[in-house]
């Protein structure tokens, strides 16, 4: 068992390691460039639900997990006047290029989302987007969600999607790739995460190959 436990271990951390090397990489054309896209578009709507999660709470506390670049966590702070930022994210390149734009404005860590360096019950929102599907422990990243954000605090996710037989082409090519991705989540997958933490879970298709989920915290 112990060996079975290293191996996973280092599977994982193997994951990582093409994922942190994969956005150093873009880190410089992100924001512009075709990796970033997808990310893009879910932007609005990643505010949009933020806004209404956030609702009637003064100077709230919001978490970006995977922040990249810094440039949703921008967008949150001028869509949520007084909020609190904090982003973390494991690329150090995209941890630089997140300080430069936030400077003064956020606090930007880098550290991993399976280990969140931050106090329990610590932030009201937790967003993140366009990262989950990179995470090779999703059900202790979820947990980890969950445990910084105070009682009745929302996740808000963003992510990539895909019908039946596409995710299953890349759910099968992505162990080959070599940008740390892990796979793509059908539905009851991303349900089954977060009920598993969360005590009210919305979930909707953006488009042929994103969706938003909503979880709140009881």
């Amino acid at each position: 068992m112990g060996i079975m436990h290293e191996q996973e271990r280092d599977h994982d951390e193997e994951l990582k390691r093409r994922s942190r090397e994969a956005f150093d990489a873009q880190a410089a054309t992100y924001d512009e460039g075709m990796q970033g896209a997808h990310a893009r578009t879910l932007y609005p709507l990643v505010i949009e639900e933020a806004r209404s999660a956030l609702a009637g709470i003064m100077q709230p506390r919001i978490l970006d997990v995977g922040c990249g670049t810094g440039a949703l966590a921008e967008a949150l702070l001028e869509a949520i006047p007084g909020c609190c930022m904090t982003g973390i994210d494991l690329s150090s390149a995209m941890v630089a290029r997140a300080r430069a734009r936030l400077v003064g404005r956020a606090e930007v860590r880098e550290g991993d989302a399976e280990r969140l360096p931050f106090h329990d019950g610590a932030f009201d929102l937790v967003v993140c987007n366009d990262s989950f599907h990179h995470y090779p422990n999703p059900d202790r990243a979820v947990f980890q969600m969950w445990r910084v954000l105070r009682r009745g605090g929302s996740l808000v996710m963003g992510d990539a999607w895909q019908p039946a037989p596409a995710r299953a082409i890349m759910n099968a090519w992505m162990p080959h790739a070599h940008e740390g991705d892990v796979r793509i989540y059908a539905e009851d997958e991303l349900r089954r995460f977060l009920e598993a933490w969360f005590s009210a879970v919305s979930w909707r298709r953006v488009g042929l190959t994103a969706c938003i989920a909503v979880a709140r915290k009881g």
